[in-house]
């Protein structure tokens, strides 16, 4: 199968196209430079993308956007954030609806910041989208793939957690503080965090491609999610290290502004329609995706 992906360069896209690749499959990556290698293919995602440079593309997979933890949030930032994922989503479904032949399917990011603050409220893909900043732009960033769903495009608004990697991500920044006995609680600890697995994460993009009768959103977050209590004390069992540090909420406020109240928020979300749809997960529990993690 020839499939297209954004965000080639990025965590998630890199082990994608590894993964693809070792199955046999012809990737193009879409970059923003000027392409260098065969495989790729050049586009602005503020706005221009032509359609006939994904010709033969029978799947595509959108992951990239701005990292949401990568700088504070300043009014600059906060714009960059959406003009990153809006208008990058619907400069590419507007390309793809433009296409002689489109693809079957579209897997578009998104992610469970979309339901906002849920407390300890299990919430499946039917919950209702929350509010503040990061819900409203999730709201959008999905909104900006209308026009491959009017198009006929099966469209799939993968609705990622905290993915437990090693090597980026928000968790690939707590291996070393955890390895040098710095980890610690966040707050008090309490909130939910949903995680998956980078391997379950990339098995999943791969179960969106393949199971047609998945659309819209779906979670791609492990069955069981965690306080950040709990995920510490895993971390620390795991990697035999202490976990006296706890970060309170006063500081995190401090030095993470507007975002700090997205980091203490909790979010007890559930993949409903990966496992109605048949997903068996390899890593569902957190000591499960921590080990992995070390192991790869």
């Amino acid at each position: 199968m020839r499939i297209a992906i954004t965000g080639s360069t990025g965590l998630i896209g890199t082990a994608l196209v590894r993964n693809l690749r070792a199955d046999g499959h012809d990737v193009v990556r879409l970059v923003r430079r000027r392409p260098t290698a065969a495989d790729e293919v050049s586009w602005d995602p503020k706005g221009r993308l032509d359609p006939a440079a994904l010709a033969g593309c029978e799947a595509v997979v959108h992951l990239a956007g701005a990292g949401v933890a990568d700088h504070r949030w300043t009014a600059a930032y906060k714009q960059e954030l959406h003009d990153s994922r809006v208008l990058g989503t619907r400069t590419l479904a507007t390309a793809l609806a433009a296409m002689d032949v489109p693809p079957r399917v579209l897997v578009s990011g998104s992610a469970i910041g979309y339901y906002g603050d849920t407390g300890d409220r299990r919430t499946d893909e039917s919950g209702p989208a929350g509010s503040g900043f990061l819900p409203e732009l999730c709201v959008a960033w999905e909104d900006a793939a209308t026009p491959a769903q009017e198009a006929g495009i099966r469209t799939v608004l993968a609705r990622t957690g905290l993915v437990v990697a090693r090597s980026g991500g928000a968790w690939g920044r707590l291996f070393p503080l955890f390895r040098l006995g710095l980890g610690g609680r966040l707050g008090d600890g309490s909130q939910y965090w949903s995680f998956i697995s980078l391997r379950d994460h990339i098995a999943a993009l791969r179960h969106l491609l393949a199971t047609e009768e998945l659309s819209g959103p779906v979670n791609l977050t492990a069955p069981e999610p965690v306080t950040n209590r709990e995920a510490t004390a895993v971390m620390g069992r795991v990697l035999r290290r202490p976990t006296l540090c706890t970060v309170p909420a006063p500081v995190l406020r401090i030095a993470l502004g507007e975002f700090a109240a997205d980091v203490l928020g909790s979010q007890r979300i559930v993949p409903r329609q990966l496992l109605d749809s048949g997903f068996a997960f390899a890593d569902p529990r957190i000591a499960d995706a921590v080990r992995a993690a070390l192991a790869s």
